[in-house]
């Protein structure tokens, strides 16, 4: 097992490239890397479980998001994986782990609909998921909203208008817990540990957004 001065290193070296600081920035990238190994180490089978791939992927998932939101490239999970091979090569990660961060790097993004066949790919991909909902789920969306020039919430805007989520940006922050964040449900992620998380943080949106629209109406 690598050490933690590895890691650490690693994270010097990577930072740099990421600008994104309303939803995908490095913070998010930091509650991945938490999650994941929290994840890992609930796992029945924690022994079968390659730690050093896990910490690695999690580190470099989002790699080449950045590269994505500017339209250089056309997905950051296929790239990345690509990025991170050149740089786990670099850095001396032990080359025969090297392909299992690369998979889990490539299909991290739940939105493919590819399900991952490797242990270490399912907990990358119900960590990031995870970071989808909850509370720091909430604050991302007004964050991101209030970047985007978005309105908090219209009620003229009804949530059947939206129409079909496409992966743009809704017309309002509060209909886009509906068009997107709510479809995450807690049965679609893959670990057991992840569900059980999922569960509280998918209950505190319904909350949330319950208690905001009485707010708005008066009614508490």
């Amino acid at each position: 097992m690598l050490s933690k001065i590895f890691f650490d290193d690693l994270r010097v070296i990577i930072k740099h490239h990421f600008k994104e600081k309303s939803g995908h920035g490095f913070d998010h990238t930091e509650r991945v890397y938490n999650s994941a190994v929290m994840l890992a180490q609930s796992e029945r089978c924690y022994c079968m479980v390659d730690t050093d791939v896990i910490r690695a992927s999690a580190l470099l998932h989002d790699i080449a998001r950045h590269k994505q939101d500017i339209g250089e490239v056309e997905c950051h999970a296929a790239e990345g994986a690509k990025m991170a091979r050149e740089i786990l090569k670099e850095v001396g990660f032990p080359s025969e782990k090297i392909p299992k961060v690369v998979y889990a790097i490539a299909l991290h993004r739940y939105s493919k609909g590819i399900t991952p066949k490797t242990i270490e790919a399912k907990i990358l991909q119900d960590a990031d998921r995870l970071d989808a909902l909850g509370a720091i789920c909430i604050a991302r969306v007004f964050s991101f909203g209030g970047k985007k020039d978005r309105p908090m919430y219209d009620p003229d805007i009804t949530v059947e208008s939206e129409g079909e989520y496409d992966g743009s940006v809704s017309s309002t922050s509060f209909n886009h817990f509906f068009t997107k964040i709510l479809k995450i449900t807690p049965e679609s992620f893959k670990t057991e540990k992840a569900q059980e998380i999922a569960r509280g943080r998918y209950q505190a949106i319904v909350d949330f957004t319950d208690r905001f629209k009485k707010e708005w109406n008066g009614v508490l």
